[in-house]
């Protein structure tokens, strides 16, 4: 019952923008073990349809269950189709029993297919999309009352439409579940924050993020875990010379998952997002973490 028990953990929102890239196999795992190491590999893919005048806010692909990556947008009346992959590799590494160092980077594909005044285009893009890194520390294991762990990290260079900032943006966030046999109950929330950078001759910011997601896991047996939630953001605007680039936005999406154990050391998660408010369309993120 024991394996049942922490089997649940897989996809419970774990991994903190990327620091908790879903919850591992046992709650000894939920930070990594002294001295070794975990490597986390994942793909996202997002498609998203737009209709109408574009403000050049950026789209966000999620890359883990509080991770995400930015994908530029033009400014202008148009309608446009895209399909984004990023693929995310990071390292983690524990410094003690609770806490664990960890370090990640992301590459991002994008083609967009664009009707608008001059007619119909195309455009592709193809490059390193940030890197960040980060600490996650285990407060409080769980006993009578939901365990609880932190993270916090920082953008160590994040790619702009036709540049790139380091040290400008930094999140913090937490996860807490507690585990009633076979069922999982999890919260997992991350504030995104931002700093003003200079782009040329201009003075710009991102917009500050902040992002919920409750989760409930069902242990199938003891190496399939299902998992459901629900994931609401919030999105302030982007400034531009002190001026607002569009306007702050809400979402509520669903989520849905299973994860599969099929080795020791070795775990795959599987997520699909889905907007139920706002307009992002859907996603869906592949994860492998593998301890050596």
């Amino acid at each position: 019952m024991r394996s049942q028990h922490f089997v649940l953990l897989l996809m419970l929102s774990c991994h903190a923008a990327s620091a908790f890239a879903e919850l591992p196999l046992t709650v000894e795992d939920l930070v990594t073990d002294k001295g070794r190491f975990k490597l986390d590999l994942s793909f996202a893919y997002a498609n998203v349809d737009q209709t109408g005048v574009s403000t050049g806010e950026p789209i966000s692909v999620q890359t883990g269950p509080t991770s995400f990556v930015q994908v530029p947008t033009a400014v202008g009346e148009r309608s446009s189709n895209r399909d984004t992959l990023v693929g995310t590799l990071g390292l983690r590494y524990g410094i003690t029993d609770k806490t664990e160092v960890l370090l990640r980077t992301s590459y991002l594909h994008d083609s967009e297919r664009v009707r608008d005044a001059a007619g119909r285009s195309s455009n592709r893009l193809n490059h390193f999309a940030d890197t960040w890194a980060g600490i996650n520390h285990q407060f409080r294991e769980e006993d009578d009352y939901p365990a609880f762990l932190g993270f916090a990290e920082v953008a160590l260079s994040q790619r702009l439409r036709s540049s790139s900032k380091s040290f400008r943006s930094a999140m913090l966030g937490f996860t807490t579940y507690k585990a009633l046999d076979p069922v999982v109950f999890s919260l997992t929330g991350a504030y995104r924050f931002s700093r003003s950078y200079r782009d040329g001759a201009d003075t710009a910011r991102g917009g500050n993020l902040l992002v919920l997601t409750p989760s409930v896991g069902f242990a199938v047996n003891d190496r399939v875990t299902l998992t459901t939630g629900m994931q609401w953001t919030r999105q302030t605007a982007e400034r531009f010379n002190g001026a607002a680039m569009g306007i702050n936005r809400t979402a509520t999406d669903l989520q849905l998952g299973f994860g599969y154990g099929f080795a020791t050391g070795n775990t795959l998660n599987v997520t699909l997002k889905t907007n139920a408010s706002g307009g992002q369309g859907a996603e869906m993120r592949v994860n492998w973490l593998y301890t050596f």
